[in-house]
């Protein structure tokens, strides 16, 4: 083979490498759409004001909870060396009252179904 059909060969195998790249991407992008739908298949639908109401439920919840009630937290101190009292630890410890009066909005939005293993007919 000559120099320049080796490199006509290597451009014919580069443009097939890209092609064959793009179409691997194209596949990877169509699978994770098929994923996300598998995901979402037994989803139940809201409508955007369903949505809309859950998220003021949410921030009202939120807007509620007490975040300057300083028995929400652990708190530690300590001296540093020059003599200064500082805060060295600060933790939230009230994350479960916060998701009950959250869940708690959000539950009254909606009515429970029955299941139908559930009901009293068998």
């Amino acid at each position: 083979m000559t120099e320049q059909e080796l490199k006509t060969n290597k451009a014919a195998l580069e443009l097939l490498q890209s092609e064959a790249h793009d179409n691997l991407t194209d596949y990877k992008v169509q699978i994770s759409l098929l994923d996300q739908q598998l995901k979402d298949i037994n989803k139940p639908e809201l409508t955007p004001m369903q949505l809309d109401d859950i998220h003021e439920a949410v921030e009202y919840a939120v807007g509620e909870f007490d975040f300057s009630d300083t028995d929400n937290y652990d708190k530690e101190f300590e001296l540093d060396y020059d003599g200064r009292v500082q805060l060295s630890n600060f933790d939230f410890t009230e994350q479960q009252e916060l998701v009950e009066m959250i869940v708690e909005k959000v539950h009254k939005l909606f009515v429970e179904a029955t299941c139908p293993e559930e009901s009293s007919d068998a």
